[in-house]
């Protein structure tokens, strides 16, 4: 479903999949080759959502924030997500189940574990492997963690053109 609020639509590229079991609400923008998937809500009615190319949020996720959020291109959103972040990088993992609290910024080609509780305003530089709760970082990310993030992301890529080309996504109300 797809609302506008305070005279704001959600901008969603023709190419993006939006679940039609999906709450996608205000100013939102989300990118070409994108897809969000059923039980997820994106409220941009406190500031812009502004979600890129190619970045997947999956099932039960939740994205919002007390200002702009940004999340870059070819992000991998896991299952039951709460994203509250300020900044999410390119090619950034969250794992299922983890929480990315207020004015976060995570940098690029960054895995946030499952379960991981990211606390207010914390700054991971790219590159970093984030687990624990409260989550600390543990590691730089190597070429197999890289990897694996373009993985899960080229089966939600290759998971959006199907679903497009099925014809259900959801219209703007």
């Amino acid at each position: 479903m797809i609302r506008t609020v305070n005279g704001k639509t959600p901008d969603i590229h023709p190419k993006a999949f939006v679940s039609e079991f999906a709450y996608v609400a205000g100013d939102v923008e989300i990118g070409e080759g994108s897809s969000v998937w059923p039980g997820t809500v994106i409220r941009g009615d406190s500031g812009k959502i502004v979600i890129g190319r190619n970045t997947c949020i999956q099932d039960n996720s939740v994205v919002h924030g007390d200002s702009d959020v940004l999340i870059g291109d070819d992000v991998v959103v896991g299952h039951r997500v709460l994203c509250h972040g300020r900044v999410v990088g390119d090619r950034v993992l969250l794992g299922n189940g983890c929480i990315v609290n207020d004015g976060v910024t995570i940098g690029s080609d960054c895995i946030i574990a499952s379960g991981a509780m990211v606390v207010d305003r914390m700054e991971i530089k790219s590159g970093s492997i984030v687990a624990g709760l409260p989550a600390r970082i543990r590691r730089e990310a190597t070429q197999k963690d890289r990897d694996l993030i373009k993985g899960y992301r080229d089966i939600y890529v290759n998971n959006t053109k199907i679903y497009l080309a099925e014809k259900l996504n959801t219209q703007i109300d």
